[in-house]
């Protein structure tokens, strides 16, 4: 079965279904219905190699991102190929790992593989690699930041908006001592969100505490390290704000471990609100950073750089505030009242009384 069979079964010109199959605009709309109703029926697979070859476009749009494992991206993995092949295109995902010798390796998968577009969701890059795609004159999308190029569009996550929601809820609940694990040093957009985080605790009349703003590394474990590293200090906040949910898990995992109550001995946000955080115990107050409105405006972004239509320099994201179970009122106000107690002590007797469980199961 080839093309003709499908121009015959269709009743029309080979040229036609050709041009059909590439999404030519100008095809008389009832015939492109027969030939897409008889390629149906016929159950034909265009060859896309063979289009790319004949056409000069693959309709390919390229991924890459920091780890597939990590939830965010997985969602934003299945956003970005629904609205590509509502629209036409296929996707080539890569993943770096945060290895520098991966983004080479996917940078040159995006060339080999001639993608129309790459949008970059990750970050990090080294400036030579990007060249390499400048070079080739492929559109570019990226997250926050990226070079001054007519061929690039910018993803501007507004991130003041959504970590001031949840400063000033944290606030309204009673909460003066409030941590933040941020994300890695390194990344522009962990600047970008303590920065809000201490701008939105100065608004709410809150003196940051320069020992509970500790740098996190956007994982589970990070998490966890960050949380040890509060308890062993001289005091402990009432609340802890983290720079992703897979952080602010981390936090819950540790709490629990150390016997503390969420929320009622320390409340919890994250950030991103992956769908993991509606299901955790207690569910995660987290501040919502879209992954479908990424994608959606990524894939925008290159369709008007590959289909030479209106382009933008940048997309707005926006952010908002999901409050779930894992913030309440701190402890020791009239809406909390609690024993004596303070929150090391507790995870303290908690530890000991772990430890004595053990100890009295034998050998």
């Amino acid at each position: 079965m080839d093309i003709r069979t499908v121009a015959e079964r269709a009743n029309v010109s080979v040229a036609t279904v050709s041009r059909t199959i590439n999404r030519v605009p100008t095809v008389n709309a009832k015939m492109a219905k027969r030939v897409w109703e008889a390629i149906r029926e016929l159950n034909y697979f265009p060859n896309t190699q063979a289009r790319a070859l004949v056409s000069g476009r693959s309709g390919v749009f390229g991924l890459i991102v920091s780890e597939i494992t990590n939830p965010f991206f997985s969602e934003l993995i299945q956003g970005f190929e629904d609205v590509a092949v509502e629209n036409g295109y296929e996707i080539l995902v890569s993943s770096t790992n945060y290895d520098p010798k991966r983004w080479e390796l996917c940078i040159r998968r995006m060339i080999e593989r001639k993608a129309e577009g790459v949008a970059v969701m990750t970050f990090g890059i080294e400036e030579p690699l990007l060249e390499q795609l400048a070079e080739r004159n492929i559109p570019l999308v990226f997250i926050d930041t990226g070079p001054s190029s007519p061929k690039v569009s910018l993803l501007k996550v507004d991130y003041h908006h959504g970590i001031r929601q949840g400063v000033q809820h944290l606030a309204a609940l009673g909460h003066r001592n409030i941590a933040f694990i941020s994300g890695p040093n390194r990344l522009s957009s962990a600047h970008a969100r303590l920065e809000a985080f201490t701008q939105s605790l100065e608004e709410c009349g809150i003196v940051p505490t320069p020992e509970w703003i500790i740098e996190g590394d956007h994982t589970l474990e990070g998490g966890i390290r960050a949380t040890e590293q509060l308890l062993a200090g001289k005091g402990f906040p009432t609340a802890v704000m983290c720079s992703n949910d897979m952080t602010a898990i981390g936090v819950l995992h540790k709490a629990y471990r150390a016997g503390l109550r969420v929320p009622a001995d320390l409340s919890v946000i994250g950030f991103d609100d992956v769908q993991m955080a509606r299901v955790m115990i207690p569910p995660l107050t987290s501040i919502q950073m879209s992954r479908l409105d990424l994608a959606s405006a990524a894939v925008t972004a290159l369709r008007t750089h590959v289909e030479k239509t209106t382009t933008h320099r940048e997309y707005k994201i926006d952010t908002h505030l999901v409050v779930r179970e894992s913030t309440g009122y701190p402890p020791g106000t009239m809406q909390n009242l609690r024993g004596a107690e303070s929150i090391p002590e507790r995870a303290a007797s908690a530890m000991r009384r772990k430890r004595a469980v053990t100890q009295s199961i034998p050998t």
